[in-house]
């Protein structure tokens, strides 16, 4: 009579015969990735494990470690358990190690402390610590019953795991450093952790597939490379600045009234191998320098030169090799 009673009572307050989440036992764990929140729902549960807290409306995840020691820290958030009279509002949060990476009960230890972490309705999380690298590890969300209730929690939520045992991004897989390149250069980036390699965008880029591909954006592009490991997508960015490594001006007024007498270039004094040469408008070479220790004054060999055009070539020829030259015009004024 009281079984028929409390089924007759769980249909009254709007529980119905749903099927049960695929990840309702062990072996169909679903896989958490790091920093990536998972929803979950163990509306409908009914796992072959007993739960942790005298239930058995539970639901499996599982995180694999880095290869870097370090806490990891398992929230359980977004609860949103309905409000159905006789039915509890605590969902249970457990860690699990198995001993014989299998899913025999008897293998598992708890390594979250309490075996019976919960919170009602309210957010909460758990740190662990000590975790061994490069290992799968469980997480056990179940329905409580307590305090007189008639039924268990079944309720929505979300699981995240994160901290520096779990994360992959700059631990395990790296876009690699940012690098800043001149206008027309290139570099070679270095992405470790794959493959796969899944570059994007893909302009400016020698290929894709590859963990080095060589960049020669027209501009800075922030390039994202996409890889899966254990099951999970992750995608780290590595920003390649482009910029002017001098700016040549283009007018200079060598009248000797000492303002903008000399042709000065912002930022070749970083290069002193620098080779600068002129050029009048018929071609003919007015000035070569080969370091640019002084600026030039607008004279051909002590002589100075007309009211006009010039045109300049610039080769910086830097230590970490020569860039495509700056060329552009110079107008002398008087």
């Amino acid at each position: 009579m009281r079984i028929v009673l409390f089924v007759i009572l769980l249909f009254g307050m709007g529980f119905s015969a749903l099927a049960q989440p695929a990840n309702s036992d062990c072996a169909t764990a679903q896989q958490l990735c790091a920093q990536q929140p998972a929803v979950g729902d163990n509306t409908g549960a009914n796992g072959p494990l007993p739960g942790y807290c005298g239930t058995m409306n539970l639901v499996w995840y599982s995180f694999t470690t880095n290869s870097v020691q370090g806490d990891v820290l398992v929230s359980l958030d977004n609860i949103n358990c309905p409000d159905v009279p006789g039915m509890d509002n605590e969902l249970s949060l457990v860690v699990l190690y198995s001993t014989n990476n299998s899913c025999d009960p008897a293998s598992f230890q708890v390594v979250s402390g309490d075996p019976c972490q919960t919170q009602d309705s309210l957010a909460f999380s758990v740190l662990l610590s000590g975790l061994l690298p490069n290992t799968q590890y469980y997480v056990v969300v179940a329905g409580v019953q307590d305090d007189g209730a008639l039924a268990p929690a079944e309720c929505p939520f979300q699981v995240t795991v994160g901290g520096p045992g779990v994360d992959v991004v700059n631990v395990t897989f790296d876009a690699g450093p940012d690098v800043t390149i001149g206008e027309g250069e290139s570099t070679q980036l270095a992405a470790t952790g794959g493959p796969p390699y899944d570059w994007s965008p893909l302009s400016g880029l020698s290929g894709n597939g590859i963990p080095d591909p060589v960049a020669a954006p027209s501009g800075s592009t922030l390039y994202s490379v996409t890889t899966i490991i254990d099951g999970c997508t992750y995608t780290d960015v590595v920003n390649v600045f482009v910029i002017r490594r001098i700016v040549p001006p283009n007018t200079f007024t060598p009248n000797e009234d000492g303002i903008n007498d000399t042709w000065e270039i912002p930022g070749i004094n970083d290069y002193p191998g620098a080779e600068v040469l002129i050029y009048d408008r018929w071609g003919q070479k007015v000035f070569s320098s080969n370091g640019y220790r002084e600026p030039w004054d607008g004279t051909n060999n002590g002589r100075k030169l007309p009211v006009g055009t010039y045109y300049y070539h610039i080769q910086l020829n830097q230590l970490e090799g020569r860039s495509p030259p700056y060329t552009g015009y110079i107008s002398i004024v008087r």
